[in-house]
């Protein structure tokens, strides 16, 4: 755990709201395939903002700009109101990506222990390793670690430094369901702590669980941006599920539904109004059973902003 005196004192003074990091009117290509158009991004002081898009949507890309890691085409990467690549700036930062190789043949403390040095003000290795529930693992090798303890030894690798702006891209994946809840509390101290956070992830309830702003990028631009509530506020209706003998092609014919899908032994249905629909269906199947209702949340919101995002493209295109 790391606790709040031990926080960076710029990092605890940060004047709240204060933009951190920003892209501003920035476009970048590969070759022919341009990854970002014309982007408008910002990350404020002491906020958690998760950035979310589809495969190839030009996350990474964004990240990969705002720690300087590439340049853009055209406009500007900011971090503390300076070049990502300054090595004031980086001195800040902290990143856990996907990309790259570790050493296999170093342990866990030696890891710790030598990007701890790239830093003026590192952590305790014994607070980094509680911090990422490493204590037991201190002298494994990494080439010897689960695909889950290396995930949490990059995790301790972009804290050790004690960064105020800290960058995790799919911090979660290949964690069991308690390992991911022990990282997202981590992940709130380190906020409470006065850290800032941008977070890119593939599991919806894990920015919706973390997050203070959501901004949806989607074939290189930002197509939505909000709090989790008014990102799924942007998408009405309900979500039904039921186990039903009915086929999917007569649910969908119901008037009010919008998308209908197998899950398992029961269907879930997206209606405008779920009580017209629930009425059809049990007047068409009276052995209807294991009926849930609930309001359309984060994963219908992003795929109705992405698929609708992509049928606009294409008809411009």
């Amino acid at each position: 755990m790391i606790a709040t005196t031990e926080c960076s004192q710029s990092a605890l003074q940060a004047n709240a709201g204060a933009v951190v990091a920003s892209l501003e009117a920035v476009s970048k290509n590969y070759e022919k395939v341009r990854a970002l158009r014309n982007v408008n991004f910002s990350v404020r002081a002491g906020e958690v903002v998760a950035l979310l898009g589809p495969n190839g949507a030009g996350k990474t890309t964004a990240v990969k700009l705002l720690l300087g890691l590439i340049q853009p085409n055209s406009g500007k990467a900011r971090v503390f109101s300076g070049d990502p690549t300054n090595p004031q700036n980086r001195l800040r930062t902290g990143a856990m990506l996907q990309v790259g190789r570790v050493p296999e043949t170093l342990r866990v403390r030696e890891h710790i222990d030598l990007f701890s040095s790239y830093y003026t003000n590192p952590l305790p290795l014994e607070d980094v390793l509680a911090a990422a529930g490493l204590e037991k693992l201190r002298d494994r090798k990494f080439g010897d670690l689960s695909g889950g303890q290396r995930q949490r030894t990059l995790f301790a690798l972009a804290i050790c430094g004690n960064p105020d702006l800290l960058f995790l891209d799919e911090p979660t994946v290949g964690l069991d369901v308690e390992a991911r809840r022990t990282l997202w509390e981590e992940i709130r101290r380190l906020v409470d702590c006065g850290k800032t956070v941008l977070l890119t992830t593939h599991y919806l309830e894990e920015a919706d669980a973390l997050a203070d702003r959501i901004a949806v990028i989607n074939q290189g631009e930002i197509i939505a941006e909000g709090a989790p509530a008014e990102i799924k506020a942007q998408t009405s209706g309900k979500r039904i599920r039921c186990i039903t003998s009915l086929g999917l092609a007569s649910i969908l014919n119901i008037p009010g539904v919008t998308d209908v899908r197998q899950d398992r032994e029961a269907v879930e249905i997206q209606a405008r109004e779920a009580e017209p629909v629930v009425r059809a269906l049990l007047a068409r199947d009276a052995s209807l059973s294991a009926l849930e209702i609930a309001s359309a949340g984060l994963e219908e919101a992003f795929l109705a902003l992405t698929q609708d995002n992509g049928q606009k493209v294409d008809r411009e295109n």
